[in-house]
């Protein structure tokens, strides 16, 4: 008997069959279905972030490649709008390689490009993603010497032993890793201590709108202390405006990254010196 009945409704548990869930499920099969048909037909390119240093705010430290899908109607989805319904999956390991492959393409057309790419700690024991890296770097050992791999706080924690084997051995072939969205999660400082990261990207909650918070320059200080503890080399996230750049460099972050500096774009950095060259 379902629902009604001699005794009436059944009793859910909260949230089983409410409108909420079953509107949140479709939601999510919707997204996976519009990733797996972008991914099926490679409809997908790099969006570049450049990150500049706090010294010399017009100088690119390196860029972050960002990972953009194309959907049945040609609008370009942000990871954001679906890496948490696949990020799990053998569609998130797919979406990896692409843009690893995506990246280590991007390093050999332009021998002057330093990129950073995301990837999921997820990925580090999925064959084909190391398929990729190994053909993306055969034959020139500067492109590994450029590539930075972002792996996210929450990602790093899942599996922390095997990302602090993984990164040894590729830092050893000349590949930096960076520690995307930190203060984000529930980092362990022990495993901070182990996994010599040499990267530290500071999340953006803590960062917009710095200049006149006193709580998050608080936290931020802390986070660059511990940075500085690890010899990590630090970048603020999702800096917006002038005051909050001028604050975290009197503060001593040594990199910035965010819409005050520049939006990402599909334009690759060689293509759009090109442009100005002709300009």
């Amino acid at each position: 008997m379902r629902d009604g009945g001699k005794f009436g409704k059944v009793a859910r548990e909260p949230g089983q069959d409410s409108p909420l869930s079953a509107a949140l499920g479709l939601r999510d099969r919707d997204t996976v279905a519009m990733v797996s048909r972008a991914v099926a037909r490679r409809e997908v390119f790099l969006a570049y972030q450049p990150i500049v240093t706090a010294a010399r705010q017009d100088r690119v430290a390196f860029h972050e490649g960002l990972i953009r899908l194309l959907d049945e109607t040609g609008r370009i989805i942000p990871a954001r709008d679906f890496i948490s319904a696949i990020e799990t999956s053998e569609l998130g390991r797919a979406v990896d390689c692409l843009s690893l492959d995506l990246g280590l393409k991007a390093l050999k057309t332009d021998p002057g490009l330093r990129l950073a790419i995301n990837m999921s700690a997820r990925s580090i024991a999925y064959p084909r993603w190391m398929q990729v890296l190994r053909r993306g770097i055969k034959g020139d050992p500067t492109v590994a010497e450029r590539l930075i791999l972002e792996i996210t706080e929450s990602s790093a924690m899942i599996m922390p032993d095997a990302v602090s084997v993984f990164m040894a051995d590729l830092q050893a072939e000349g590949i930096s890793f960076a520690l995307d969205d930190f203060g984000a999660g529930f980092t362990s400082f022990r495993y901070l201590r182990e996994f010599y990261f040499d990267i530290l990207k500071i999340d953006g909650q803590f960062i917009r709108g710095i200049a006149g918070n006193p709580d998050n320059q608080c936290l931020t200080n802390a986070l660059l202390s511990i940075a500085r503890q690890f010899d990590m080399f630090t970048v603020a996230e999702s800096v917006e405006n002038a005051a909050d750049a001028a604050w975290l460099t009197e503060a001593g972050i040594e990199c910035m990254q965010g819409y005050y500096f520049g939006a990402p774009t599909a334009t690759p950095p060689w293509q759009m010196a090109k442009v100005r060259m002709r300009a």
